[in-house]
Formats: structure tokens, C-alpha cells, sequence
């Protein structure tokens, strides 16, 4: 179904007034004015515009948003009508709206393997959903409260890697014409995300066409959806889908989670995403916050005569002693042996000759510089003279003196440990890129960076450097290859998340007997905020070999886990909530 005149109208941005919209609407379904619709989506409520019968109505409802909800009306024909009754509280949305008429969609040419689509079904499809939703910083979603579908409400679709059976993806679709009763016979997409880690290609590409495949089949004619202005990311993705700009607005009511769209993007927004996770729970709370250098991750905090500097999660709490007791990786490792944990065997480079008979000593060493951080300067596994000398002097552009590690095989946990106590676990698996018989490792490799690179602003990607060449090597490819389709290869050795690294939470199965060691290497250290390192078989079982301690530990990495909620309890007590 091509566009009606009504449709047309809209799309040259020709709307009519409320009283008449809702005439028109009524008349075109034969029927007196519907009821005004809003429609719960487990996150706020969706507020469909021309079904109220003015201005104030609208204003009304979304004046009665719940605390912790996002109320969205849509399809607002005059906004400055709306505005004006409470211009206070309520604000223009700077999205845009896209349409897509069914009758201008083409299917893929090219199928995509390795996921499956399905719809939300339990409780722990739901709980995956969420996780993924935080990871990106949006709103959970509370099944509860979700309007049944019956009456019209909306419907969860997730992707599930067929391998790990991950959720990797999710999208919400709402069908209109059930919802109500729309005469054109619409729908629209909400929700969109895909995990940031994900290195399976066009996960986001097909969960939209899913949808749109799914409201054909039931004789829908449209998609609409929202996007930011300025996502051009996504905005790239829909114009190859066909969608087209929809001259209609959307409201929403001014609140701490909006809060960036009605003030503007403000000094935090230069901020990386580890000051950020920060600065944005300061706020939440009510906390002052004064950006003192953006692009350093420096900020000061105050609240209620209190005042604390901050760079990322290390602030004016942790003392000078303990900074330099984990950034000289030798203090380090005296103070925790002492402490009786279990550490790897470790002593400076020197000369050619003691360092081959120390490899010779320990059959695999890894080398990295004393003062390092983000992986810089770090190889693992070295099993050569050649390669270990190689190695020292690629550190030594970080730092002239180098460590010479014994190599411990095992996954790489992170465990992140704030007030002396365990807040989340991760392990850290290295970067790797997944075959599909056509590109080069060099080119997956690229485009694994892009991804990551706009999942973390900036600041994770994959180097093609001599380290990532080293590991090319030793699987017996370089970046020319072409990978089967379906092969997954690890493109680094080490797990660093700036490197290209991605992270699996494993906070609610860490062992009690690693927990223990990560307190006690804390207490050790003095230090109120620290990532540890450790190399281990499982997070479930109690053997750990403890690498390292990061004083600036990233906390936006360990996200849906509360990292920057328990940051602020530690530094304002009393701006705790609830």
C-alpha cells in the first residue's frame, strides 16, 4: 500500500490540528475517537499523539510519568501546542522519525549465518536482554509491566548465536494496527542493539529486516522508527534499508535520564566512557560536577561540603604509596608474595644470555614493561631467545626496564574490587575475528576495530601491530589470508579490552577462594578502587595465579554490574539512594 493523502500530508509535513487529526482518524476507521493510548514497553510507555484529543491531554499523561520510566509521545503533529502547557517540564526530542514503506523494501541478496532469531520467551531471555540494554546505556526492560500482547502490546525479538548460545542482539517491534486499530495499517521499531563484542557481521541489519519481514507477512504496510540526529552510524544502516525522513515529532518529559538531550551534549560529553559512567551517576545523585580537563578523564566531584578529584575511577582516595605499588610492577609483586598469594616467577630483563637461561628455566615467559598500561609493550608465550629479545625491546618504548614473567596458561579474570569488596568479575578473552570465505584476516580485522571503536568511543580496537603480526605467525597466517567461513581465530594473545578484547561476566559464579584473594591483594595494596589480574582455569574454581593490579580500573567495561554506583557510595556515602 502506497501512501494515502493523509500519509502524504504528513510526510510534507502538513499536519493538521489535534481536533482534526482526531477526527480524521476516527472517520478513516469508520468509528467515534479512540480512547488515548498509552502503551506499556517495559522501560515507559508509549504515547501514541493523535489519539488524545488536544494538547493538554497529552501533556497531562506525560507529566504522570513513573520514576526510573522514559514516556516517549509520538506522532505529535503541533509540539508547541504540547510544549506550552508545561515548557518547564517537557521537551522537543532531537530525533529523527524514518519510515519505510513495505512497497520500496528489498530482501538481502546474501543471507547472513551463525545467529538465530526468536522471540523473548523467559525469564532468562529477558535478564540477557536487559544485560545487553545496560551495556549500551539503555533503560532495562521490567516484563511485568509490559502491555500483553493481546492488547496490542509490543513484542522482544532477540538474536542467538547458534555456537554459545549468547544473546548478541535485540530489538522490539510494535504492530500498530493491533495496538490501536491504526487505519494505515503501520508499525514501528524500537530498541535496537547488538552487543558490542559481537564478530559476527550484520547482526543489526538482520534483526531489522526480521521485523520488517515479520509486519509484511501480516499485511502491515510501514516501519517507522526514532533515531538520534546524529547517529549516523545507524542512519547509514537505514538508508540502505530504504527508510525515508518523517516530518512528525516526538515529546518527552525532562528527567535525569534524558537529561543529556534537553541540555545539550555539556563538557562531559568529551569525556571517554570510563570518566563518563561516572560523571553520569555523579549527576543522578545530584552531585556538582566541574570537568577540569576532558580529554585527560580529570574531573571534581562535590556534594554537601565534599570534595573529591577524580581521574576515571582513581580519585583523591587512593594515596600516592599505593599508586606507586601498582604502577611499578615489581612493588607490586613483593608486596602480594609477601601477603602469601600465589604469583608467577619474575625478574628484570638482563643480558641475552640470562635471559634465555631464565626461558630456558621456564620453557614460556611473557614480557612487559615495569610501568605499562592498556597491554602497551606486553607479549605472551614467548618461547624463542629471539622472540623474547624482540619483545624487550618493543617494551622498552614504554618503559626502559623491562620484566621478564613466567608464562602461566589459563583464562584472564578481571576482578574489580571497590570499598574492599568484590563488585564485579569478568574473564577477558583475547581479540578475534570470524572467517566468512571472502575477506582477508587484515580487512575482518578492520572491521572488528570500527565496531568496537563505536561501541567504546574510541577507545577499544585491534593495532596491526607486531604483536598482533607475531600471532598471525605462530596460526600459520598473515593479514592476507582469507579464513573459512565460520572460523573464529584469536588475532592477540593477550586479553587487554583497549587491544580488542571483549568481556564475559562471571560475577555471580567467581569462586569465594578468588574473591578472597582479590580482597586480601586489595588490603594489601591499601587501595580502595583496584583491578586485579589473574590467570585461572575457571572462574568457578579456586586456583589463580595474580598477575596484576590496576590502580585506574575501567569501570564501564563491567556494565550491567553496579561499578560506578558502588564508585560513588565509596567517595559520597551519604548520597546513597533508596
Amino acid at each position: 500500500m502506497r501512501a494515502t493523502a493523509f500519509n502524504q500530508r504528513l510526510l510534507r509535513g502538513q499536519a493538521p490540528s489535534y481536533e482534526r487529526l482526531q477526527a480524521r482518524f476516527a472517520e478513516e476507521r469508520g468509528a467515534e475517537p479512540c480512547q488515548p493510548l498509552a502503551l506499556h514497553c517495559g522501560w515507559g510507555r508509549l504515547l501514541i499523539g493523535h489519539t488524545y484529543p488536544d494538547a493538554a491531554a497529552l501533556a497531562h499523561e506525560l507529566l504522570a510519568e513513573q520514576p526510573g520510566e522514559r514516556d516517549i509521545a509520538l506522532y505529535v503533529a503541533a509540539p508547541h501546542q504540547v510544549l506550552a502547557q508545561a515548557p518547564q517540564q517537557l521537551f522537543l526530542d532531537p530525533s529523527d522519525t524514518l519510515r519505510l514503506w513495505f512497497s520500496d523494501y528489498r530482501p538481502a541478496h546474501q543471507g547472513f549465518r551463525g545467529y538465530r532469531i526468536r522471540r523473548a520467551q523467559n525469564a532468562e531471555d529477558w535478564q540477557a536482554i536487559n544485560c545487553l540494554y545496560q551495556m549500551r546505556g539503555m533503560l532495562p526492560i521490567d516484563p511485568a509491566k509490559l502491555a500483553p500482547r493481546h492488547q496490542g502490546g509490543p513484542t522482544y525479538w532477540l538474536a542467538e548465536d547458534e555456537d554459545s548460545g549468547a544473546v548478541i542482539g535485540s530489538v522490539m517491534g510494535l504492530n500498530h494496527l493491533k495496538a490501536f486499530l491504526d487505519p494505515e495499517h503501520g508499525s514501528s521499531l524500537w530498541c535496537l542493539a547488538v552487543d558490542p563484542s559481537c564478530s559476527r557481521p550484520g547482526v543489526g541489519e538482520v534483526l531489522v529486516r526480521h521485523l520488517v519481514e515479520h509486519f509484511m507477512s501480516r499485511g502491515l504496510s510501514y516501519l517507522d522508527l526514532s533515531v538520534l540526529h546524529d547517529n549516523r552510524q545507524a542512519k547509514a544502516l537505514y538508508a540502505k534499508l530504504g527508510f525515508r525522513d518523517l516530518q512528525t515529532f516526538s515529546i518527552k518529559r525532562k528527567n535525569s535520564i534524558n537529561q543529556p538531550l534537553f541540555l545539550g551534549p555539556g563538557p562531559q560529553a568529551e569525556l571517554n566512557p570510563y570518566a563518563r559512567i561516572i560523571v553520569d551517576e555523579a549527576l543522578r545523585r545530584g552531585i556538582e560536577v566541574h570537568v577540569d580537563d576532558a580529554e585527560a578523564g580529570l574531573f571534581t566531584l562535590s556534594h554537601g561540603g565534599r570534595r573529591i578529584r577524580c581521574r576515571e575511577s582513581l580519585s583523591d582516595l587512593t594515596s600516592a604509596v599505593s599508586m606507586t605499588l601498582c604502577q611499578d610492577k615489581r612493588l607490586t609483586h613483593r608486596a602480594l608474595r609477601r601477603a602469601g598469594l600465589s604469583l608467577p616467577e619474575q625478574r628484570l630483563a638482563g643480558s641475552a644470555e640470562q635471559n634465555a637461561a631464565f626461558l630456558a628455566e621456564r620453557g614460556s615467559l611473557v614480557v612487559k614493561p615495569v610501568d605499562g598500561e592498556q597491554g602497551q609493550g606486553v607479549a605472551v608465550d614467548l618461547r624463542s631467545p629471539a622472540e623474547v629479545q624482540e619483545a624487550i625491546e618493543r617494551a622498552r618504548a614504554f618503559d626502559s626496564r623491562v620484566l621478564l614473567e613466567s608464562f602461566h596458561p589459563g583464562l584472564d579474570l578481571r576482578i574489580v574490587v571497590i570499598g574492599f569488596e568484590v563488585v564485579a568479575a569478568a574473564i577477558r578473552r583475547p581479540a578475534q575475528v570470524l572467517g566468512d570465505g571472502r575477506h582477508s584476516i587484515g580487512d575482518l580485522i578492520d572491521a572488528q576495530s570500527r565496531r568496537r571503536q563505536a561501541a567504546t568511543g574510541g577507545e577499544s580496537r585491534i593495532p596491526k601491530d607486531a604483536e598482533t603480526l607475531r600471532t598471525l605467525h605462530a596460526a600459520g597466517v598473515d593479514y592476507a589470508s582469507i579464513l573459512p567461513q565460520g572460523q573464529r581465530l584469536a588475532v592477540r594473545k593477550t586479553a587487554n579490552l583497549h587491544t580488542g578484547g571483549s568481556l564475559e561476566d562471571v560475577t555471580a559464579i567467581l569462586h569465594p577462594a578468588l574473591a578472597a584473594a582479590a580482597i586480601k591483594a586489595a588490603r594489601t595494596l591499601d587501595i580502595p578502587v583496584v583491578g586485579l589480574d589473574l590467570l585461572v582455569p575457571a572462574a568457578d574454581q579456586p586456583a589463580y595465579v595474580l598477575i596484576e593490579a590496576n590502580e585506574r580500573v575501567g569501570l564501564a567495561n563491567h556494565q550491567p554490574q553496579p561499578t560506578a554506583e558502588r564508585f560513588i557510595d565509596l567517595l559520597f556515602p551519604l548520597s546513597q539512594v533508596g
